[in-house]
C-alpha cells in the first residue's frame, strides 16, 4: 500500500502509547481513524483532539478479547467510513510474573487480550479487506515474541503466538495472491503506560497468590525503565507507516536487539543449549 490519503485505519489500544503513535502517523498521512480503547476519557480526548485538527476520527470502547465487540468495531468503521484499509491489532497487557505460581485466570486474561485479540481482529476484518480488494493487517508483538526471558510467562507465550500468527497469515495471503498484506511489530523498550494500564485493567485486580509483592515491584520497575529509556511512540508510528508503505513484514524499533535471537539460534544449533542459562542448569 503506497497511498494512504483518504484511507481508513482501525487501531486497537489507540488512545495511548504505541496505538496513539500509530494514529498520529496515519493522520499525518491523511488517513481517517477508528480508535478503540477501554480508557473512555483518554479515547474521547484523543478523538476530540484529532477532530479539532480536521482529522476524521471516531472512537469506541472495545475489549479485544470479546469477538462480538470487534464485530461492533468493524460495523462502526463501515457505517462511518465505508471501508477499512489498515488494521492495527495493537491492544495489549502484561504483568511480570513467573510461569508458576501465576494464576490460571491471569494466563487466560493475558492470552485472551494479546493473542486472541489479533486472532479475532483477523477473523472480523480480513473478509472486509479482501472484499474491497485492498488492505493491510499489522499486529503488535514484542521482542518477547522472539526471545522468552524469565518472569514474563504468559506475555512471552502470547507474543510468540502473535509472531507465528502473522507469519502464517502473510504466507497464506501470498499463496492465494490476496490483495491484503500483513506485518508484525516487534518493539523493544517504548515509553508507554502498558505496565500501569495492565495493573489497572487486570480482572479483579488481585495479585498472584505467592509472588504478588514481587510482581508489583517488577511492574513498577519496568514502567520506570520504559519512561526513562523507551523510544517515543510517535517514532514507532512512523516506523509502522513506513513498513506498510514499503511492504516490509518485520518491523523492529530496536534492530540491534535481534542479536539475542541470533545468539539463541546459534546455541540451539551448536549444542542444543538455551542461551542466557547457566551451564550447570543445562544438564
Amino acid at each position: 500500500m503506497d497511498n494512504f490519503k483518504g484511507k481508513v485505519a482501525v487501531i486497537t489500544g489507540g488512545a495511548s502509547g504505541i496505538g496513539l503513535g500509530m494514529a498520529r502517523a496515519f493522520a499525518g498521512a491523511g488517513m481517517k481513524l477508528v480508535l478503540a480503547d477501554l480508557d473512555d476519557a483518554a479515547r474521547d480526548a484523543v478523538v476530540a483532539e484529532f477532530r479539532s485538527a480536521n482529522v476524521e476520527a471516531v472512537g469506541m470502547r472495545c475489549d479485544v478479547s470479546a469477538h462480538d465487540q470487534l464485530k461492533a468495531l468493524a460495523e462502526l468503521s463501515m457505517q462511518k467510513f465505508g471501508g477499512v484499509h489498515v488494521l492495527c491489532n495493537n491492544a495489549g497487557v502484561g504483568i511480570p510474573t513467573a510461569t508458576h505460581p501465576m494464576k490460571l485466570a491471569d494466563w487466560k486474561w493475558i492470552i485472551d487480550v494479546d493473542l486472541y485479540g489479533p486472532i479475532y481482529g483477523i477473523d472480523v476484518f480480513l473478509p472486509i479487506m479482501e472484499a474491497q480488494g485492498e488492505g493491510h493487517i499489522s499486529s503488535t508483538s514484542s521482542m518477547a515474541g522472539l526471545f522468552a526471558s524469565g518472569f514474563m510467562g504468559a506475555y512471552n507465550v502470547a507474543k510468540h503466538g502473535v509472531v507465528a500468527l502473522m507469519a502464517t497469515l502473510a504466507r497464506d495471503l501470498a499463496a492465494r495472491k490476496s490483495a491484503v498484506t500483513a506485518s508484525v511489530l516487534c518493539p523493544g523498550p517504548i515509553n508507554t503506560n502498558i505496565s500501569r494500564h495492565s495493573v489497572s485493567y487486570r480482572p479483579g485486580r488481585e495479585k498472584p497468590a505467592a509472588d504478588g509483592a514481587n510482581a508489583g515491584q517488577a511492574a513498577k520497575g519496568i514502567q520506570k525503565m520504559l519512561e526513562e529509556q523507551g523510544m517515543h511512540p510517535v517514532e514507532v508510528g512512523r516506523l509502522v507507516l513506513e513498513a506498510i508503505q514499503s511492504g516490509r513484514f518485520w518491523i523492529f524499533t530496536h534492530p540491534e536487539m535481534a542479536k539475542i535471537v541470533t545468539k539463541q539460534v546459534a546455541a540451539m544449533v551448536a549444542d542444543g543449549s538455551l542461551s542466557g542459562m547457566p551451564r550447570d542448569r543445562q544438564r
